[in-house]
């Protein structure tokens, strides 16, 4: 039987042999609208409150934050004094030269901005301040004893981060370093075979570089280099006589040399329990259990050698007192009286 052409012609464009239509791609310029194209389009495709926007500020861009620059010093510095200091002289000298300041780089602080931080409740200030004052009046300017040991002896508080460790050998680590000299238990730390002790020598560290900075800790031997080298004799005198070695003993009955009063120790030493990690622990027969590791921090309490002297001085003198106390006197003479042959009950 013969097939027609037009039948065959049919059945060989069938539907499966045929390929896909392909929608055409349009170029990603066609999407876009150009300046030129809004503006062609006339005053109707216009944002009113955009134009608006611009019509208020005119003139004004964006300025971005200036980054703090590297090496500058912090707002709790002792140096920061110096440093503002130095640059009010410097800005003055230059207002009288008729220079201009260049302030490239640098931005001014909103004092407003400064405010809120600082005073966020002013009423609360001022009840403080007025019942602070009063205080003073009816003390008559007295200071306690705790007040004036804040006000002439320094220290410095510090906690470190969590260390993936348990109390017990970071304990053993804080019992170590305790009472030592700072540049001792860094030395200590370092040679020593515990894997904490990498973590404890670095925040040893860190806050004698704080203690130091910001609260002028251990600079009393560099005061008193200075002063035995100025031409002045009494102060060269008194520098000396600081620089003499004191011999006291501590509260635990060692025997402990101090050339240097501002030197940095370590008053007390203490771990603090954090929270609680979780590990997998695979065991036999696919069985898979939770372990709970510990985190523990170390806290530091820094002070100077001043304060070793004077503890051992109050305990000198209360030792002082209790001998005295006991001492025994003869009574004085004085004349017998009511004295009979018999009892009086």
């Amino acid at each position: 039987m013969s097939v027609s052409m037009h039948s065959s012609g049919v059945a060989w464009r069938c539907l499966f042999c045929r390929s896909l239509p392909t929608r055409p791609r349009h170029p990603t310029r066609l999407f876009t609208i150009s300046a030129q194209t809004r503006a062609d389009e006339g005053e109707g495709s216009s944002n009113p409150l955009i134009e608006q926007y611009q019509k208020d500020n005119v003139g004004k861009t964006a300025q971005t934050p200036a980054l703090p620059r590297p090496g500058d010093l912090a707002a709790s510095s002792i140096f920061e004094d110096d440093r503002r200091a130095q640059a009010m002289a410097s800005r003055a000298r230059a207002i009288e030269q008729g220079e201009e300041e260049e302030d490239e780089g640098r931005q001014r602080r909103d004092p407003r901005s400064t405010l809120r931080v600082l005073d966020p409740d002013p009423n609360s200030r001022e009840r403080w301040e007025r019942k602070k004052v009063i205080q003073m009046v009816r003390k008559g300017g007295r200071l306690s004893k705790a007040q004036f040991i804040k006000r002439t002896e320094r220290e410095h508080l510090v906690k470190s981060h969590n260390m993936k460790t348990s109390v017990k050998k970071l304990g053993m680590l804080a019992r170590q370093i305790a009472g030592k000299n700072v540049d001792d238990a860094i030395l200590q730390m370092r040679f020593s075979k515990k894997k904490a002790a990498t973590e404890i020598r670095k925040q040893l560290e860190t806050a004698r570089d704080e203690a130091v900075v910001t609260r002028g800790m251990g600079l009393g031997k560099v005061n008193g280099t200075e002063d035995a080298s100025s031409s002045d004799g009494a102060t060269a005198a008194e520098g000396k006589k600081a620089d003499e070695e004191l011999h006291i003993r501590l509260k635990s009955g060692k025997r402990h040399v101090v050339s240097d009063r501002s030197s940095i120790y370590i008053d007390q030493a203490w771990v603090g329990r954090g929270p609680y990690g979780r590990l997998p622990d695979y065991r036999a027969k696919g069985r898979l259990f939770i372990m709970r590791t510990p985190f523990t921090s170390l806290s530091l309490l820094l002070k100077e050698e001043a304060t070793r002297i004077r503890e051992y001085e109050e305990r000198e003198e209360k030792r002082t007192r209790r001998r005295l106390d006991k001492v025994w006197t003869a009574l004085r003479d004085r004349p017998i009286s009511t004295q009979r042959q018999w009892y009086s009950w």
